[in-house]
């Protein structure tokens, strides 16, 4: 599995200019923020405002538009990925290269998250992702960043990933458990 990753990460590095060439000028609507700041985002018991939600909002807007993902090097896998019952997470577009180099940046989320609706993508959140071995490897404990734990999944799992670690953040969708949560049940897949 690692060596597709690999390989998936040195396709998208090549093809990054007819990207960026292709880049069309679509607009996505743009969710309101919440009036209240502090609601909904109290996810794993933590009041809000939470100091990352703001800064994954910071440093995502120019990714509203899903062409200005797609050009910085995220591209969609594994299509619009929900639950039976807790709501979903949305379709990922995860930046390979972020993926692969067993970093964490608040400004630099490896995977952004789009709702499918009326034919088009809206930014709902982002997903801070990395590989397990990786991180340990390098690391004495799971990774956090700004006071929030991250999950680990372990393999097999149905992306067909090795073990990672992960945190999910609802920054541009506020979601009614928190934002911090994996599924969010204002978010839905429906509209693909």
């Amino acid at each position: 599995m690692r060596k597709r990753i690999e390989t998936i990460i040195h396709q998208s590095t090549r093809s990054s200019l007819p990207l960026l060439l292709c880049t069309v000028a679509a607009t996505v609507a743009l969710p309101a923020a919440p009036d209240d700041p502090q609601q909904g985002h109290d996810g794993h018991g933590n009041s809000a405002p939470a100091k990352l939600v703001q800064t994954v909002r910071n440093a995502t807007i120019q990714y509203t538009n899903v062409n200005a993902a797609t050009a910085a090097g995220y591209q969609p896998l594994f299509g619009c990925v929900s639950g039976p019952d807790q709501g979903a997470m949305g379709i990922h577009y995860i930046n390979l290269a972020l993926y692969g180099d067993g970093k964490l940046d608040a400004t630099k989320p490896e995977a952004l998250i789009y709702e499918p609706s009326n034919g088009g993508l809206t930014l709902v959140g982002v997903e801070y992702i990395v590989d397990a071995a990786t991180w340990l490897s390098q690391n004495s404990a799971p990774p956090m960043l700004d006071g929030q734990a991250f999950q680990l999944v372990n393999s097999p799992n149905r992306y067909g990933l090795p073990a990672f670690f992960e945190l999910h953040v609802w920054a541009w969708r506020d979601s009614p458990n928190g934002a911090f949560v994996d599924w969010n049940t204002k978010v839905s897949c429906e509209g693909q």
